[in-house]
């Protein structure tokens, strides 16, 4: 299977920039070893999309609502997101759990919003620095997992990507270590073997996500285990994105 790389730009680059970004990128992107995303803006989507046609580049969503329609000013629904070309949705970032108060209530429903829309879901769990120090990183991790997929068919696994993103690494300059990535990992796959199967355990697809660089990239890409990457602000250059992609692709290939 292909290594899969999520660029997350957050509130980050407007559509002028993306378009230049953009322009810059799909020539440069070729590859059977691994499968690109950009997590653009809702503004740059749309364009996104277009900029994009005939590359083997996808589009990913930040965030989806979780009802189908209605008087919700500002936000955006399934439907919206699938007409216009996106391919999957972020879903639980620690961004918006901790500064948006999103619980596993509402990301559950979030994910069965996508999952209607056909959309895939990258879920995004991870603990804190507090859950982290108080040795209770598994049951975070593990409560996170139940609950955002409580209700869920196996089947419907199909459809979903785990990112292990623990809090305490986000936007921090700080990267888990390769055993504590491993450890993430065997920890969500545990969580799907008991809520499902361990044939679900195996299958379903794991990245890891937390200040990524390309300082440290070489190092998380041979953790055990992982399934890709979500990268956040250092997908904003070019360059950088590029070269993670490479070493992606020469992860792949052992």
């Amino acid at each position: 299977m292909k290594k899969l790389v999520v660029a997350n730009f957050k509130m980050n680059l407007t559509s002028s920039e993306i378009k230049k970004y953009v322009m810059a990128l799909a020539p440069k992107f070729k590859s059977d070893k691994v499968d690109l995303s950009l997590a653009l803006p809702f503004v740059s989507l749309e364009s996104g999309k277009f900029l994009l046609s005939g590359s083997d580049i996808s589009l990913t969503a930040q965030n989806i609502s979780e009802e189908e329609c209605g008087s919700l000013t500002g936000e955006v629904s399934g439907a919206m997101l699938k007409d216009i070309g996106v391919q999957r949705v972020i879903v639980g970032h620690s961004e918006r759990r901790t500064r948006f108060k999103e619980t596993g209530k509402s990301i559950n429903k979030k994910i069965k919003i996508a999952l209607k829309n056909r959309l895939q879901v990258v879920l995004c769990v991870g603990e804190s620095l507090i859950d982290k120090n108080s040795m209770k990183s598994q049951a975070a991790i593990t409560a996170q997992v139940d609950e955002a997929l409580k209700g869920l068919y196996e089947n419907e696994l199909e459809n979903i990507i785990i990112a292990y993103e623990p809090v305490w690494a986000i936007g921090t300059g700080k990267t888990a270590s390769v055993k504590e990535i491993e450890e993430g990992i065997k920890v969500v796959r545990k969580a799907i073997e008991t809520a499902f199967s361990k044939k679900a355990a195996t299958e379903v697809r794991v990245l890891y996500g937390g200040s990524i660089t390309a300082k440290n990239i070489s190092q998380v890409v041979g953790v055990a285990g992982l399934d890709g990457v979500l990268v956040g602000g250092s997908c904003l250059d070019v360059a950088t994105l590029i070269y993670i992609i490479s070493v992606c692709e020469a992860g792949a290939k052992k």
